[in-house]
């Protein structure tokens, strides 16, 4: 009696959970992975194939609203000279208008922050129209993360030193934290617990040398809790550098990530053409890795892209290989995790970014010189295509669109 008074209440729940299972295929099989690749001057994001040709799918606007942003901010004093401090700062001369990217679970939208209109939007993508707008606080949006759950969207508004967390649906603000000096990157960890913000400090002045580092602002990494909100400890790079003699290296921790374990945080700083191993058990950083120069890379590090000197890091899904993104170097290089031996250095111009395939099989980098994409193979470390895009390519993300879906125009 007691086995089938137990099989009387587990059989629904076993039927639920294979319909579930059966409706969580049948959306899977419905949308394509690819890749969404920004191109921030232009203010377009060009979706490509996310692994073996890389070839082209469709393209977005993602300023659709541009006409409305730019009599809004003409209307403005203070909002117009923050957007003309953008363009002739951070921008080159150009305005900055896509940064980072995110499609909805469902694949029916796509997220983007937009430095120089200070905001984040949804826009759909089967119309190109905008679902919901969110101005950040301050008058510049940045990098973003989305959480493991894909339901939240964290995003850094740089000049107010605040992450803003919101439904990735509603856009609506779910919470808020407080960073150092012009917040970066955001790193959610796999388990959805903790967010980590890398504050890299004012990176568009000319105070460049060593011992004007202090001029440089508060920079630090901020780690919090990904469902309060709340501080749980701050790591300040400098303490760790000064440990191992490094007094003179920028603590601003550019472009990040985590082992497959998360017990490492591999991290590039402002100036520098390399990287760090960080031992989060023991807080201290472990390893040290200086990669080749360019010998016709200048040494004057004024003229470095916003101080970087090498800017795009990513991981192998097994943790074996590292990607760096050799920037102001022209290069990329796929490194040995174990041995920390880079591999051939692949030609690339002012490459800024560096993510993996959907495969897992390539690093793909973003060239913002050449208007390119480059996929590079993790196993031989050598180049397998370039395909082209629009101007000033940036961030790369995977995402997800509609099977059938070729883009919503230009």
């Amino acid at each position: 009696m007691a086995a089938a008074v137990a099989l009387t209440f587990t059989a629904p729940a076993a039927v639920a959970t294979a319909d579930s299972a059966a409706s969580d295929s049948s959306t899977a099989a419905a949308l394509r992975e690819v890749l969404f690749v920004g191109n921030n001057w232009e203010g377009t994001a060009d979706v490509i194939k996310s692994s073996g040709d890389f070839a082209k799918v469709g393209r977005i606007n993602v300023i659709p609203d541009k006409d409305a942003r730019m009599a809004e901010i003409n209307g403005d004093l203070i909002k117009w000279i923050y957007f003309m401090a953008i363009r002739n700062g951070v921008g080159e001369g150009h305005d900055q208008f896509v940064d980072d990217m995110y499609t909805t679970p469902d694949g029916a939208s796509v997220v983007v922050s937009r430095p120089s209109f200070a905001d984040v939007v949804s826009i759909d993508l089967s119309t190109g129209k905008i679902n919901w707008r969110f101005p950040v606080s301050g008058y510049r949006s940045d990098h973003m993360a989305v959480s493991p759950d894909g339901k939240r969207v964290a995003v850094s508004a740089s000049i107010s030193n605040t992450v803003h967390v919101l439904d990735i649906v509603t856009g609506k603000q779910v919470g808020s934290f407080k960073t150092g000096d012009k917040p970066h990157e955001n790193i959610f960890t796999k388990d959805g617990k903790y967010i980590y913000n890398m504050a890299i400090g004012d990176v568009n002045t000319s105070q460049d040398a060593p011992w004007q580092d202090f001029t440089k602002g508060d920079r630090r990494i901020t780690v919090v809790d990904a469902n309060t909100y709340q501080q749980v400890k701050i790591i300040d790079m400098r303490q760790r550098l000064d440990a191992i003699g490094l007094k003179d290296y920028s603590d601003a921790v550019r472009p990040a990530v985590f082992s497959p374990d998360e017990s490492k945080l591999y991290f590039q700083v402002s100036f520098f053409n390399g990287f760090f191993e960080y031992d989060l058990a023991t807080d201290k950083i472990t390893r040290t890795k200086t990669l080749p120069k360019n010998s016709t890379t200048s040494d004057d590090r004024t003229t470095y892209v916003n101080d970087s000197r090498h800017h795009g890091l990513s991981m192998s899904p097994d943790g074996g290989k590292l990607c760096v993104a050799g920037t102001m170097d022209d290069y990329a290089t796929i490194v040995n995790r174990a041995t920390l031996q880079e591999g051939p250095l692949v030609t690339a111009s002012k490459p800024y970014w560096a993510t993996v395939s959907g495969d897992g099989k390539d690093c793909v980098i973003s060239e913002s010189g050449a208007d390119q994409v480059t996929a590079i193979d993790f196993a031989t470390g050598q180049k397998v295509v370039s395909v082209p895009v629009g101007d000033h390519p940036q961030r790369v993300r995977l995402g997800h669109v509609a099977a059938g879906w070729t883009g919503t125009g230009s």
